[in-house]
């Protein structure tokens, strides 16, 4: 080798060490970090002659990095007798062992589920038998095919479930609706009720809007007052009861809607301080005007010195003064009365009585 090739050698070994070094790649990801978490909310109960699950689908990957593909979502579901423990969940490529699939969710198209809000709901209806427990397991995949780890197991034994309340009646107040109904007399399935009901309260904005819960939990008395409302808009109210059996909860379906309309019921203060001076065939009156934001106008009545009161006039709030004209020789009694601005509209007592006498 000449002393050129000499010097080249160690020159091009450095090279390729450094490319080598340049081209090394990191660690790969492990599949099962990069797979969807777990759903971490299923719940699950009766509803009517089914039974509803509902549950969050995960947003975030295994390794807590943002999940933006979840495509796939499968439920699975074993049966038993409700004795001893449920089957265990295992994931077996890609599948709960010992449980069968009841559900494949697509998100682009989840045709066998419903969104509520954040949730998704899937409603089973596959050959289910009363007094039998079903045992439920969710998975979520990605748009590779990862497949993260399976949810808690959620159990429902399935009962039936109450027929719907009866006799709903409402009646409006002040910024407020007044429910009352009846037990139901059976269950679906034809039998009296053996244990203590409890009830849920639904209302909805509009005659076709969906119907939402109005307490918390559902209550065991038959009656409710739901406070806090909008006077004149109408609300739609229905109840369906609630059954507790062996730790699954069993609703019915909702009552017939009935609708109520919160009204304006508190007239304003009286007006105050009511003057009359009278001159020749005209009486002037002024007073103080009543306190309240939603007074709209006064009323002016005048009565013969032993005669009832009746309306001769009004102002439109905040006037507070009238002239009353054309008036014939005598003695009178005036007094001035306050109205809201209600759709149906409050009228206040009367004002203190002036008596005049019209030269």
């Amino acid at each position: 080798m000449t002393r050129r090739g000499r010097g080249l050698a160690p020159c091009l070994g450095l090279a390729l060490l450094a490319l080598a070094a340049c081209g090394r790649k990191a660690p790969p990801v492990a599949p099962e970090v990069r797979a969807p978490q777990r759903v971490a909310d299923l719940t699950g109960a009766v509803r009517e002659s089914a039974i509803e699950l509902s549950w969050t689908p995960p947003d975030r990957r295994v390794d807590n990095t943002r999940l933006r593909d979840l495509a796939l979502t499968r439920i699975f579901r074993v049966e038993d007798g409700g004795s001893g423990e449920p089957k265990a969940a295992m994931l077996v490529d890609g599948r709960i062992a010992g449980y069968a699939e009841v559900a494949s969710i697509r998100a682009v198209e989840p045709a066998s589920a419903v969104a509520r809000g954040s949730r998704l709901v899937f409603t089973d209806r596959q050959g289910l038998a009363y007094g039998r427990r079903y045992t439920y397991v969710v998975v979520a995949g990605d748009s590779r095919g990862r497949i993260g780890p399976p949810s808690a197991r959620v159990s429902v034994t399935y009962v039936p479930a109450a027929e719907p309340p009866v006799d709903l009646v409402a009646e409006g107040g002040e910024r407020e609706a007044r429910l009352a109904w009846q037990a139901p007399a059976q269950l679906i399935d034809g039998s009296a009720p053996t244990d203590p009901l409890a009830y849920e309260v639904l209302r909805a904005p509009s005659v076709d809007a969906e119907l939402t819960p109005v307490t918390r939990a559902p209550i065991t008395e038959r009656a409710l007052t739901d406070r806090g409302l909008e006077n004149d808009r109408t609300y739609y109210y229905a109840v369906r009861a609630v059954r507790v059996v062996a730790g699954t909860t069993a609703y019915s379906a909702p009552s017939p809607r009935v609708a109520v309309t919160p009204r304006d019921m508190t007239p304003p203060s009286p007006p105050a301080n009511l003057v009359a001076i009278a001159s020749e065939a005209t009486v002037r009156l002024t007073w103080s005007a009543s306190p309240e934001s939603d007074v709209a106008a006064y009323i002016v009545y005048r009565a013969a010195a032993r005669g009832a009161f009746e309306r001769v006039g009004s102002t439109r709030a905040p006037t507070a003064t009238f002239v009353d004209r054309d008036v014939a020789r005598g003695t009178y009694r005036y007094a001035v009365t306050a109205q809201d601005s209600a759709v149906r509209p409050n009228e206040s007592g009367r004002s203190n009585e002036v008596v005049v006498s019209v030269p």
